[in-house]
């Protein structure tokens, strides 16, 4: 009786919503920067939200966007970033970003910096993904 109480209990649960991440990257800093940016793409099979990110390389990690206003460029922090189903979104230099302040230390090409990002599904049940971003150079822009 208990196994099938446990397996009607599983299958009332709602699907957590499922996360994929691509081409991750964080952009190198010069030694006394305390701030960088992380881009990548997130793809979700279900509606739901980036509503915060970790790592141990960073004090603070934030989501932010910029955009254009009255002619000039402006970034703001946001809450939470929606994750439309089946839609990806593109965090890239110039638009939705991560921004990783307070570093522990200079970042320098090659090295690999893990994230944590933290997704809220629409009936608000919080997971977590795990991510490893390899630093690019300086000059880098999103792609190779």
């Amino acid at each position: 009786m208990k196994k099938l109480l446990s397996l009607f209990l599983m299958a009332a649960l709602p699907a957590l919503a499922q996360v994929t991440v691509g081409e991750p990257w964080v952009r190198a800093t010069v030694a006394a920067q305390k701030a960088t940016g992380a881009f990548m793409t997130l793809t979700s099979t279900q509606n739901a939200k980036l509503v915060g990110v970790s790592s141990p390389a960073a004090g603070v990690v934030e989501v932010h966007e910029m955009k254009m206003e009255n002619d000039m460029m402006k970034m703001r922090q946001l809450p939470a970033l929606d994750l439309p189903a089946g839609k990806p979104v593109k965090l890239a230099p110039g638009g939705y970003h991560l921004m990783l302040l307070d570093l522990k230390q200079a970042l320098k090409d090659g090295d690999k910096i893990p994230l944590t990002l933290e997704i809220e599904d629409a009936q608000k049940v919080r997971s977590k993904v795990q991510v490893e971003a390899p630093v690019r150079p300086l000059n880098s822009a999103a792609a190779h």
